[in-house]
């Protein structure tokens, strides 16, 4: 592991926005036509962005802990 980055979480966050799924999720969330649309559509976005941004902070962690553990030496 050369970097403390999580490239991982973050690659996989813009895999799953990014998609035609994700896309029509954003969309609905911001420009559907009815308020209830919306609000269940950012609901949703809002959820999956907390997942998304818990993911790349244990990431974040895990390599941190493991650097510091591989500079420290293995024991």
């Amino acid at each position: 592991m050369r970097t403390r980055w999580p490239w991982i979480s973050l690659l996989l966050s813009v895999v799953v926005a990014l998609n035609p799924v994700g896309l029509d999720i954003l969309h609905s969330a911001f420009f559907a036509g009815e308020q209830l649309a919306r609000s269940i559509g950012q609901a949703v976005v809002l959820i999956a962005l907390a997942i998304m941004a818990g993911a790349i902070l244990l990431e974040w962690l895990v390599r941190v802990i493991i650097s510091r553990r591989r500079v420290r030496g293995a024991s």
